[in-house]
């Protein structure tokens, strides 16, 4: 079994390798390898548009699924996603203000809307972390409640927000809810590496401590996890990388739910294995999606959250009637 699991991890980073490789070549217009050589321009639109992008999408869909792997486990619930706790509320209520209040013009060479975005994810994250201490009971269940009210709050914000603003801006909002990998350039891949490399490391860290939070905090503690501790910086590790994920491309939702799902229908549910795999996984299935979206409306661009929502529906549904059928 161990064997055929490795077999299946590295056949998933032959294929994300292949995948990264060749998105890149795809798009409105296909571009041939001996034109990256002769044509300036297209080289220029290779290297600084389509590479770059294609590298950030396989970042934030590999980061976004190791955190939805994550918080399944934590919260024993097989539909919690890397949203579950709030942070993409608080994101998007932060790139809300920075665009109502067109703080980009204030600062013209800074990319304040992500950072809106980043900003608000981390206090949607401090507010959960202040609540759940507050009750002096950091069980699963506070934390979860913790994450729904903060999520409430930001949300409720969102739409008075919304309210208050004009048609610009309010299109521009919604635009930006609709989740979208539209990057010039490496700056904000580069941006998204430290977070998304000091949180895997640290959900890495504690992989094998997973498997025993699933068979319940008593057995846990048992076994010898600090329950606690490891509960807390799971929560840190996944915060901060779908913050720095979701200030770069806004809440691309449902990756972080159904890539787990499928990794875990091929390789089990042993998450050292199951975490390098969603990672992969969720990558490349991010930027096959990605490119799908930018393609199939040209020479317009379909955000690709709209594409993941629309996915996300019926996988949804399988999700609910197949596990009706299996207890039946």
């Amino acid at each position: 079994m161990k064997r055929l699991s490795g077999t299946t991890t590295t056949m998933l980073a032959a294929v994300a390798i292949a995948v990264i490789a060749a998105a890149p070549f795809v798009g409105m217009k296909f571009i041939a390898l001996s034109e990256i050589s002769l044509d300036q321009t297209v080289r220029e639109i290779f290297w600084s548009l389509r590479v770059p992008r294609v590298l950030t999408a396989f970042l934030a869909g590999g980061g976004l699924a190791l955190c939805g792997m994550v918080f399944q486990a934590v919260f024993r619930n097989p539909l919690a996603t890397p949203f579950t706790l709030g942070v993409s509320s608080g994101a998007s209520c932060g790139a809300a203000v920075a665009i109502l209040f067109g703080l980009n013009r204030l600062a013209p060479a800074m990319p304040v809307v992500p950072l809106g975005a980043f900003v608000g994810a981390m206090a949607a994250m401090g507010l959960v972390y202040a609540f759940t201490t507050l009750s002096r009971d950091f069980s699963t269940l506070t934390l979860l409640l913790a994450g729904i009210a903060v999520s409430f709050i930001f949300s409720s914000s969102l739409m008075f927000l919304q309210y208050l603003s004009n048609f610009t801006h309010s299109f521009q909002i919604v635009r930006w809810l609709m989740g979208g990998i539209e990057v010039f350039g490496y700056g904000h891949f580069a941006t998204m590496v430290p977070l998304v490399l000091a949180g895997g490391m640290i959900i890495a860290f504690f992989l094998p401590h997973l498997d025993h939070l699933l068979s319940g905090e008593d057995l846990a503690h048992s076994r010898g996890v600090n329950v606690g501790a490891t509960r807390t910086w799971l929560f840190i590790a996944a915060s901060v990388m779908v913050a720095g994920i979701v200030a770069v491309c806004g809440p691309v939702g449902f990756v972080g739910m159904m890539t787990p799902h499928i990794c875990r229908l091929a390789l089990g549910g042993r998450h050292t294995t199951l975490g390098p795999a969603c990672f992969l996984f969720g990558g490349a299935f991010l930027v096959l999606c990605d490119t799908v979206a930018r393609t199939i409306v040209a020479p317009a661009e379909m955000p690709v959250g709209v594409l993941t929502a629309l996915m996300g529906g019926p996988f949804f549904l399988w999700l609910l009637f197949g596990r009706e059928k299996q207890v039946m």
